[in-house]
């Protein structure tokens, strides 16, 4: 038992021995004449007290990196990337009611000349106001050619936790797309299952559904949509889509409307609501529809028809695509009846205040709606001038430098994340950034990319992340119940 024992202790310390070889001790070290450059640019940004390991990578040529964060932790790696152990990186984010600032010291030893180098310190600072658990996200090919590599992902962003909702290859490389979730805590979710066999996947607190949302006085099947706060509708547009793409420069890929309405799915009873007002009418295009956060008003996104009454076609469309522009509109609705109102009213006039509005999403605490802004169009995430822009609850606007689109917001109305391709002009990214409004004018903090247990993961895929949308419980289905779902069941047919 004494010489295991020695055993033992002699190969303990050559461990030790061998992982101190491992990493570097810095040494003469002297100040960085160049800027310190990090994947993902996590420089001075605010992160929730929730979120995964912050990762990341020194872009250059280092081989050596020592970091230290406060006087709390220290990092010292072989090669250019900070992983943080889950343990102590929940220590450093120690859930607390107040922020914290954290000072992260970088040094790093250039494998062009051997020398230590230190850069200049930033910070992170830690709020109290967690995010949702849970995000969805599609993965798909940056140009939209190839089907059969779509999923539908769901990320734990409290870990690195993934799973595949929807396999695209496994459901036969059908289109899958506008997976959204809704109620109090995202317990229902829905997602378009395009082709044979497909339909609306509908999920109401883990009870599961393949239907058809339309009926005969529908121009179109649903598109994108949103919940009702009950649970029991949903609204959506319905959309003639045609893409096309761009024969140069970075906005490669653009999608016209060539008639779209709106339309209320009744659930309970299968039906489908139509209003007069904006249904069936050709001079006007209405497109991304949402809930208010007390479900008492339809927002939506509308535009005049360039063709009149007239049904444009791609070629007419292309000639007009510059002048196009939507603005957000609002028209009241009835739960009780499941009827829309009379009156359409005007948030954001595109014509008077410039730009064009898309996506609008309201926040659950009912005082923002969020919206992206682009110069033309209706297709915003290849367009580089996208900004979010906020609109309080009596109209005020507020434009922010945030590239963004495809946002949702956190069930606490603090955060929100968006996609972006800003990193490089091809690839969407998932983003988090804080919403602050001292003295009444609403900021957001500096993005932060999705966190990655490898910071090189973003280098790697080869895919978009598109449409990330929030929530505080896990989606409870996977691509084997999805299958058996669409092989075996029949789509119901709303009315």
């Amino acid at each position: 038992m004494y010489y295991i024992k020695q055993i033992l202790f002699i190969s303990t310390m050559l461990i030790a021995v061998a992982f101190a070889s491992c990493t570097p001790t810095p040494k003469d070290v002297v100040p960085a004449t160049e800027d310190l450059v990090i994947y993902p640019d996590c420089k001075d940004v605010v992160i929730p007290c929730n979120i995964a390991p912050l990762n990341f990578m020194l872009r250059g040529e280092y081989d050596a990196v020592n970091v230290s964060f406060g006087d709390e932790l220290q990092i010292e790696n072989r090669g250019r990337k900070v992983v943080f152990d889950q343990e102590e990186w929940q220590k450093l984010t120690d859930k607390t009611r107040e922020e914290k600032v954290i000072d992260v010291s970088v040094t790093a030893r250039s494998s062009k000349d051997g020398r230590w180098y230190s850069f200049p310190e930033f910070t992170w600072t830690i709020s109290p106001d967690s995010i949702d658990q849970y995000i969805t996200y599609r993965l798909i090919e940056p140009g939209y050619e190839v089907w059969d590599k779509v999923d539908i992902e769901e990320r734990c962003i409290e870990d690195f936790t993934t799973r595949i909702l929807a396999n695209g290859k496994q459901l036969g490389n059908r289109c899958m797309n506008c997976h959204t979730h809704g109620g109090d805590k995202g317990q229902y979710s829905f997602f378009h299952l395009r082709g044979q066999g497909g339909g609306t996947i509908l999920n109401r607190d883990g009870h599961l559904r393949k239907v058809t949302l339309r009926n005969k006085e529908m121009s179109g099947g649903a598109v994108y949509g949103d919940f009702h706060p009950s649970g029991r509708f949903a609204v959506y547009s319905t959309n003639v889509i045609i893409p096309s793409f761009h024969s140069e420069g970075i906005r490669r890929f653009e999608v016209f409307d060539t008639s779209s309405d709106l339309c209320i799915a009744d659930f309970d009873s299968s039906q489908m609501c139509l209003s007069p007002l904006v249904t069936n009418t050709a001079s006007t295009l209405e497109t991304f529809p949402c809930f208010s956060a007390d479900g008492n008003w339809v927002y939506f996104c509308s535009a005049p028809n360039p063709c009149g009454d007239t049904i444009p076609s791609a070629y007419q469309l292309k000639e007009y695509v510059k002048d196009i522009r939507y603005s957000l509109c609002r028209i009241s609705f009835d739960s009780e009846n499941a009827t829309f109102g009379n009156e359409i009213q005007t948030v954001y006039d595109a014509e008077t205040n410039g730009g064009s509005a898309n996506l609008p999403k309201c926040s659950p605490d009912g005082r923002w709606t969020l919206i992206s802004l682009s110069d033309n169009g209706t297709f915003p995430i290849w367009h580089s001038e996208t900004r979010l822009c906020l609109i309080d609850s009596v109209g005020r606007i507020y434009k922010t430098e945030q590239n963004g689109t495809y946002h949702s917001w956190s069930h606490n109305s603090k955060w929100v994340a968006f996609a972006s391709k800003r990193a490089d002009g091809q690839y969407g990214r998932v983003y988090f950034a804080h919403l602050t409004d001292a003295d009444g004018v609403p900021a957001f903090s500096k993005p932060v990319t999705l966190p990655q247990a490898d910071p090189e993961t973003d280098d790697m895929n080869l895919r978009s992340f598109n449409i990330p949308d929030l929530s505080t419980v896990s989606t409870p289905f996977d691509t084997e119940i999805i299958s058996r779902l669409v092989d075996h069941t029949t789509a119901e047919v709303f009315r």
